[in-house]
């Protein structure tokens, strides 16, 4: 917050913040004629999105007083985008200007009594914001003058002419040091302790405590050859600290982190042994070195060149490409900088792709084998103890690093270690965070720095044919080098590919050096692209030329220059013309052109900031909660997540194991589905460890894997869910003819037996994989029976697809437990007949209430050649090769052992309370796992009576409160309020291909079970449209409650159906369904499958449609003016009898509808979304299209 005074001695308190679309009418309500003089005339919404950077000032009432644009290249189009640099420097020899060091104003607009200090305040707050940022330019028509305004930050440079419009323009600029200047950096002195102390004291009181109140000063005094205390200080008083020191536990980090990108931060030796299979070589960082950090690269394809992009693919989000802001700036001065010979041995040694270095997505499986390089050369490392600086120069925390350098001639790498949960502060922005072991015992991450990372002469060109040598050099130990060779020469062959694609090619460069690359291509399915992914949530498409979209196939950077990654994007737009850049990752199982992950940037991100979170975040169970709990943490746009981890025994699913078609051994809850996989792409985002949860130590807070593998957490997230056990036999002998009252069933009882390898549990793909197998080797070529044991409608599914495989029906036995309730896994009685209908037909046995006694008559159960069954009346055995098991789902007894065993309370279930929190504080669990506490009286409602992708959205809600700093705090309810469980909304589903074979889709309201008809004859039931018969395999049933919503939706078809458009059917009011209900009532239909074909209908079954509701409910809820309510506060009112009316309640709201602004605005909304969307919805028309 900052004060402005103006001329009158009126007082504003004002702040700084990005410019938002929503800014817009504002700011022309701020454009002058002079502001057309001086800009000309400018399309806001265009500048805005092709600006680099826009700030907006706001007073405490976020009105808006001034607001301002920056872009990397010049107004008024005096010279193209990416000649400017030749122009300037003709200009006057002795600026010192880079595109890494310039941006130029293109428009300013301020409310004139405070236009002197918003001005200054702006400048300000940019030179801030982009610590790189020296010069700032403006460029004016020679006729015209900066104003009262400008002239007070910007001074004249020159006149340039341009010949194109025969007119000359002035340059004017705007100097760092004015506003923000450098800190002078110098070695501290025992008389800095106190201006140093309250800063240290606003951010921790610890060391005071630990050390006494002088530590400070004793650490100062203590400074020798190896320990110096540096401070940074602005107008003689300091205003940072910094303590290093040249000893390093060498020993320790290369047991915890993977530092063979950076040759273990030590120098080059003969006996360095950097490779198991190789003996040490006698130019190890340059060769085996190489070969050894280019191995931890993960790739899915290395036959595609999309797979490529090798410092992108682990760092890339749908929103935001990169993390980090450009560097903060240091002199050019290179006194203090390695020689080109000292960083040409740190350059091979470091030649790798930077998703080696990005740390947090590269995938942690288990290790094969636990070889760690052994580096017998110094220490070239030293590192930062202590640091400390006040938060108004903060921006400024490099300025450090050229001086501390200095300190230690011998020495290329300064790093530091701190705490995961420690925000990521700027001065280690500019660092690269380094890959740990998943073995590493250090509750630390670890951040490099080399000195060659405080060049600014990078320098980003296109490539020529002489840079072939060198960029072979950079690249030879990747794997896909071969690609970028060949692309590379295409584009010096003919700089298009052999279909007439544009192909660029541009290169990083510093002290003559290649230290990156990248290959970009026109993007020629940018139609494509606009309907199948979001990408106008971040562009507004009409404004980016198609010209403007490139694709990037290839991106290396060298990893000591990580943090110049956005710039080197930055220039890329620029010299390329581009606008937009995107870049896609494909699954693994690749067949066709599959759905891909499409990644996205622009330059309105390439100076935006993300908050970078470090919290190790381990997830237990790949379950669909799982996955919407990861899925929400790594979209949110403003946030990185450098520590999500996924334990599960089959690691990530969505790999599409089984190419049995449409057919499945499970059924489906349609939260994920191997397209929903692909486009999240997991495991660029996701460490994955294999393996099975035995133990948690809450005390140390480390998870125990069935491998004795070790993983610490910081936030544990249980969402094992619940799996289908070994049936456990009852013991009985059937020859004694015993029935189901006469033998004692333990519900609780467990298997503890040899388990047959003939016995199937399904539980997920993994699973359903190795069945498929087994049955193509040993079912299908025998004649054996098979038995499906259970009564969930996976027992339907895994029967259709076994007849799908070539099993007859007569070698299938379907036999069916008794119920626990009656309410069966269709709970629709007209379609259970037809399936029973379609099993008799396809000769399948059918076998009720019956329960499993023995296998193989109490003898060896491995493998099982017989089972036998007791029913109510009658017991009975069936020959068999293979059982399936779906008789009941519970909580897998390791899991139960390890968190009974941890003392987590467990009763029946995990126990929870609303926000997800188990007893121990740092331990979460979601999903059928789970239970909520006794204290709610609410055992019948669970996480398994709602969606699991909405429980695992709200999961990751509450913990995005711990870390999004742009959400409000959440004020806990007190005690006795706090009593309620949270009831979701979204739809519980279900589906699969049944036996006929049949199309089944199930969705209803979240809802304790209870008969259809028992449902049917409530009071307040509401009505039910049936189309068509189940036996006909044209059954449709749409189920509308009292208050005239869609609450329950069954399909029934022999054909095909999109399944996507009925859920989106949803929640959705009968009206909206074109009056749904007085159509039926007249008789008009006849077939609901086909009146949901009809063309009224694509609106709905848009995937916006859903915004567009939410923003009439926000036009609706908005007041027109002060005296008259919202149309949402006036139904309240109706409802609350504070109105009396003379008239029906419906018919007067309309009449207020249509009588004020809200009907125009509402059909202003529905006309621009459909035109909006017009690609999508041709058969709608809207007013000039006819």
């Amino acid at each position: 917050m900052t004060s402005l005074t103006s001329p009158r001695g009126r007082e504003e308190i004002v702040h700084c913040r990005r410019t938002e679309s929503q800014d817009i009418y504002c700011i022309r309500s701020l454009i002058r004629k002079f502001t057309e003089n001086l800009f000309g005339r400018i399309n806001i919404i265009y500048l805005l999105e092709k600006a680099n950077l826009a700030i907006t000032l706001c007073n405490e009432r976020e009105e808006i007083m001034a607001q301002a644009t920056f872009v990397d290249y010049p107004n008024w189009n005096f010279v193209k985008q990416d000649e400017w640099l030749t122009v300037f420097h003709e200009l006057d020899v002795r600026l010192q200007c880079t595109p890494l060091n310039t941006l130029f104003m293109h428009l300013f607009v301020a409310v004139d009594e405070y236009a002197i200090g918003c001005c200054q305040e702006i400048m300000r707050t940019v030179f801030k914001a982009v610590p790189d940022l020296h010069f700032i330019f403006l460029i004016t028509p020679s006729y015209m003058s900066l104003g009262s305004t400008l002239v007070t930050v910007f001074d004249p440079v020159g006149l340039i002419p341009c010949f194109a419009i025969d007119e000359e323009f002035s340059v004017s600029v705007c100097h760092r040091h004015f506003h923000c200047p450098q800190l002078y950096i110098r070695q501290a002195r025992v008389e800095d302790h106190d201006d140093l102390m309250p800063i240290f004291l606003r951010h921790d009181t610890s060391l005071k405590e630990i050390y006494g109140e002088f530590f400070l000063a004793e650490l100062i005094e203590a400074q020798d050859q190896e320990n110096y205390c540096i401070v940074c200080e602005d107008r003689g008083t300091a205003v940072g600290f910094m303590s290093v020191c040249a000893q390093v536990n060498m020993e320790l980090l290369h047991q915890c982190f993977d530092l063979g990108p950076f040759h273990g931060l030590c120098r080059p030796h003969p006996d360095d042994i950097l490779s198991p299979e190789k003996p040490p070589s006698v130019h190890p960082s340059e060769n085996a070195l190489e070969d050894e950090s280019a191995q931890t690269i993960k790739k899915t394809d290395e036959e595609s060149v999309e797979q490529d992009i090798h410092s992108l693919e682990e760092d890339v989000k749908e929103e935001v490409l990169f993390e980090h802001l450009p560097e903060p700036s240091l002199s050019t001065s290179t006194s203090a900088a390695p020689t080109h010979e000292s960083y040409e041995e740190e350059k091979s040694a470091s030649e790798v792709s930077l998703d080696v270095i990005k740390t947090s997505q590269v995938s942690l499986t288990i290790d094969d084998e636990d070889f760690r390089p052994l580096y017998k050369g110094a220490s070239s490392a030293f590192c930062i103890q202590l640091f400390c600086i006040d938060d108004k120069y903060e921006t400024r925390s490099l300025d450090f690093m050229q001086f501390v350098f200095s300190l230690f001639p011998n020495k290329d790498f300064c790093v530091i270690s701190v705490p995961h949960l420690t925000p990521e502060f700027v001065l280690i922005q500019n660092f690269t965070r380094i890959v740990p072991f998943n073995t590493s015992i250090l509750d630390n991450d670890l951040y490099v720095f080399h000195r060659a990372g405080l060049l600014k002469s990078i320098n980003i060109r296109l490539a020529t044919t002489n840079d072939v040598p060198a960029v072979e050099n950079l690249i030879k130990t990747l794997n896909l080098s071969q690609s970028i060779l060949e692309d590379f020469e295409k584009y010096n062959t003919a700089r298009r590919d052999p279909d007439g694609t544009k192909v660029q090619t541009f290169v990083a460069e510093i002290l003559n050096q290649i230290v990156g690359i990248s290959i970009i291509r026109d993007e020629m399915d940018i139609e494509y692209i606009r309907s199948h992914y979001n990408i106008e949530d971040f562009i507004y498409f009409s404004h980016h030329q198609r010209e403007e979209h490139g694709h990037i196939y290839h991106f290396v950077l060298n990893p000591i220059f990580q943090h110049y990654t956005k710039y080197f994007l930055k220039e890329i737009l620029r010299l390329s013309f581009k606008s937009c850049l995107y870049y896609v990752i494909y699954p693994q199982s690749r067949v066709g052109k599959p759905p891909y992950a499409l990644y996205h940037t622009n330059r309105k991100l390439m100076l935006e900031p993300k908050v970078t979170i470090n919290a190790r975040i381990v997830v237990v169970g790949a379950s669909n909660v799982g996955i919407s709990f990861l899925e929400t943490l790594i979209f949110c746009p403003h946030l990185k997540f450098n520590n999500l981890t996924l334990i599960s025994i089959h690691g990530l699913p969505g790999r599409n194991l089984m190419n049995i078609g449409e057919r499945k051994f499970l059924a489906s809850d349609h939260c994920f589905n191997d397209k929903d996989y692909a486009l999240m792409s997991l495991c660029s985002w996701v460490n994955v460890v294999v393996g099975k949860m035995i133990g948690i130590n809450r005390a140390a807070k480390h998870i125990l894997l069935s491998n004795e593998k070790i993983v610490p957490y910081d936030h544990l997230i249980l969402c094992t869910g619940q799996q289908y056990q070994v049936p456990c036999p009852t013991g009985a002998d059937i020859t004694k003819l015993l029935t189901n009252r006469e033998i004692k069933k333990d519900s609780k009882q467990r298997y503890t037996g040899q388990i047959p390898s003939n016995l199937f549990t399904l539980n997920d793909e993994e699973d359903c994989l190795r069945a498929l197998k087994w049955i193509k080797e040993n079912l299908i070529p025998s004649e054996g029976n098979v038995i499906i044991y259970g009564n969930t409608i996976d027992v339907y599914t895994t029967i259709e697809t076994l007849l799908y495989l070539g099993i007859s029906g007569d070698r299938i036995h379907m036999v069916q437990p008794p119920l626990n309730s009656n309410i069966t896994c269709i709970n629709n009685y007209e379609v259970e007949n037809a399936i029973d209908e379609a099993l008799l037909e396809a000769n399948v046995s059918l076998y009720s209430e019956a329960i499993l006694a023995q296998w193989n008559d109490g003898e060896d159960p491995d493998p099982i050649t017989c089972a036998s069954f007791t029913t109510p009346t009658k017991p009975f055995k069936i020959q068999c090769t293979a059982f399936f098991s779906f008789y009941e789902k519970n909580v897998d007894y390791e899991t139960f052992k390890a968190l009974n065993d941890s003392c987590l309370v467990y009763d029946g279930r995990l126990v929870i309370d609303t926000t997800f929190h188990t007893n121990d504080i740092t331990i979460r669990a979601a999903g059928p796992l789970t239970k909520f506490s006794n204290r709610y009286y609410a055992n019948e409602w669970t996480h398994s009576s709602f969606s699991s992708k909405e429980v695992g959205f709200q999961l990751a809600a509450t913990m995005l409160n711990l870390f999004d700093p742009t959400l409000e705090p959440v004020i806990e309810p007190p005690g006795d309020l706090d009593r309620l469980i949270p009831i979701y909304k979204g739809a519980k589903i279900k589906g699969g291909l049944l036996p006929g074979p049949y199309y089944y889709l199930h969705v209803a309201k979240p809802m304790i079970p209870t008969p259809l008809d028992v449902q049917i004859a409530q009071a307040d039931f509401g009505l039910q449209i049936i189309t068509g018969k189940a036996k006909t395999g044209d059954y449709f049933r749409i189920h509308i409650n009292k208050y005239q919503m869609v609450e329950t939706i069954t399909c029934f078809s022999r054909k095909p159906f999109p399944t996507s458009n009925y859920i989106a059917l949803f929640g959705q009011h009968e009206q909206v369904l074109n009056n749904l209900c007085s159509r039926h009532m007249e008789g008009l239909i006849t077939d609901l499958y086909s009146f949901f074909e009809e063309p009224w209908s694509m609106a709905i079954f848009h995937d916006r449609f859903i915004d567009l509701k939410k923003e009439l409910r926000q036009i609706l809820a908005s007041k027109e003016n002060e005296e008259l309510p919202s149309m949402e506060n006036l139904v309240l009112q109706i409802v609350d009898e504070e109105i009396n009316l003379f008239e029906k309640p419906k018919k007067y709201l309309q009449k207020f509808f249509e009588e004020t602004i809200y009907k125009s605005e509402v059909e202003k909304s529905i006309l621009e979304y459909l035109h909006y969307n017009k690609y999508h919805l041709p058969m709608y028309a809207w007013p000039g299209i006819i």
